[in-house]
């Protein structure tokens, strides 16, 4: 998508693959330590060594660090900290270690609708029972608790619902929550004894005026040990969002909170089977949790790319939602953050019916003839799950700026011939 990796974080992996170039003069003094300080925990050394199953003892320090700072001094423990393959390795592990049962007793996972694909799939590959909670599409999105409560009543019809996932913010819908949601959710976990899973990797990724990232774990601690001792919490982040954009390397963490203790040696047990994520991936988080301090050498550069990433990213949502509300049939939520919209389309409805007639979901139908027109490639809002009678579309917001309003222009303009087309 045209965006330029970030110089701090590619000088440190370069060094740690390659330790000869720290005799290279090319590179800042705090790259060069960096890089030391994360060779020195490896063994032998060595990036291309086996780490303890749970990630490297100083990566995972550096994560509760920066999890402390982030929450505004919360305290939090190394030990419960995991690293990962991407935050997906983590949430399948904390998936297949919650799923049990059979039948009736089978485990039931609340799922946010429109969802990131992952949930579904992996629940199918459990045998998990996935139980659809809707976001409200004319609140931009807000998650409801009077949605969870209908969601959950009816799950307990036929399975054991154990578990509660977030996206915050959403993929694909590009939402974020407020604090007085995050609260509620707790309260309404507390109350149903749920495990809460919060996926959290867009944290670095908000853009709308007045919004702002509050962490499940911040907000289930300022409310106090009514909640802050009883619910228990995963949650996940990555390097492959954020500014970072790094989804190659395969870096994640997940931090628990209140899990039984018997329960974590499972866990444990379970992340040891694939001997350890891959080190490279635990060497570039570490270099994202523990970037350049002020007076630092490479402080200066390291933020400016950070701060146009972002920016160009912020100004991009607001250009998305702008062109796209301009075409009639299509309606677009304010995009408060992550890197998609999730716009609603009007499909007519001879569309709707040869798309039936082809069997293919209608937005399915509308996305390749898109495709085969424009070479514009969007996912169909099927793949996501949406309200029965509404169909949508995700589209990312990374291409460059000028790349991307071309692309909406052609999108709008595909959109109203197919209206003509379609109409009686």
């Amino acid at each position: 998508m045209g965006q330029k990796p970030i110089t701090f974080l590619r000088q440190v992996s370069a060094i740690c693959l390659y330790p000869e170039l720290l005799n290279d003069n090319k590179f800042p003094d705090d790259v060069k330590q960096k890089a030391l300080r994360i060779l020195q925990a490896c063994g032998g050394n060595s990036l291309g060594s086996y780490s303890a199953s749970q990630g490297i003892e100083v990566v995972r320090q550096d994560v509760s660090r920066y999890i402390e700072r982030r929450d505004g001094g919360i305290p939090s423990n190394p030990d419960n900290i995991y690293l990962s393959t991407g935050a997906s390795d983590s949430i399948v592990t904390m998936l297949k270690l919650l799923v049990s049962g059979q039948g009736r007793s089978r485990t039931g996972v609340l799922i946010p609708i429109p969802q990131y694909p992952l949930y579904s799939a992996a629940l199918a590959e459990l045998g998990a029972v996935q139980v659809n909670y809707y976001l409200d599409e004319e609140k931009c999105w807000a998650l409801n608790v009077t949605e969870l409560q209908r969601a959950l009543h009816e799950a307990r019809k036929h399975c054991d619902p154990k578990v509660l996932c977030i996206i915050n913010p959403g993929n694909p819908t590009g939402q974020v929550q407020s604090r007085k949601c995050i609260e509620d959710v707790i309260r309404f976990a507390a109350e149903e004894n749920l495990f809460v899973m919060a996926d959290e990797v867009y944290q670095d990724n908000i853009y709308a005026e007045g919004c702002a990232f509050h962490s499940f774990k911040k907000v289930l601690f300022e409310m106090g040990p009514k909640y802050s001792d009883v619910v228990e919490l995963a949650s996940f982040h990555s390097t492959s969002k954020g500014f970072m954009g790094e989804c190659g390397f395969r870096g994640g963490y997940m931090e628990v909170v209140n899990m039984d203790c018997a329960v974590k040696q499972e866990l444990t047990k379970l992340v040891s089977v694939r001997l350890c994520p891959p080190v490279p991936g635990q060497a570039l988080l570490d270099m994202i949790v523990n970037p350049p301090q002020p007076g630092e050498p490479s402080y200066k550069q390291f933020m400016a790319e950070k701060q146009a990433v972002l920016g160009n990213l912020a100004e991009k949502a607001r250009l998305t939602e702008e062109i796209l509300n301009g075409a009639p049939g299509i309606q677009c939520n304010p995009v408060q953050g992550a890197m998609y919209s999730f716009p609603r389309i009007q499909i007519p409805e001879r569309a709707v019916r040869l798309a039936q007639s082809e069997g293919q979901a209608p937005d399915m139908f509308f996305c390749m003839k898109l495709l085969e027109e424009t070479g514009i490639c969007v996912v169909p809002g099927s793949g996501f799950g949406q309200r029965d009678g509404t169909h949508h579309f995700r589209m990312t917001i990374l291409p460059p700026t000028e790349k991307l309003k071309s692309l909406l222009e052609r999108l709008k303009d595909f959109h109203q011939k197919f209206m003509q087309e379609y109409s009686p």
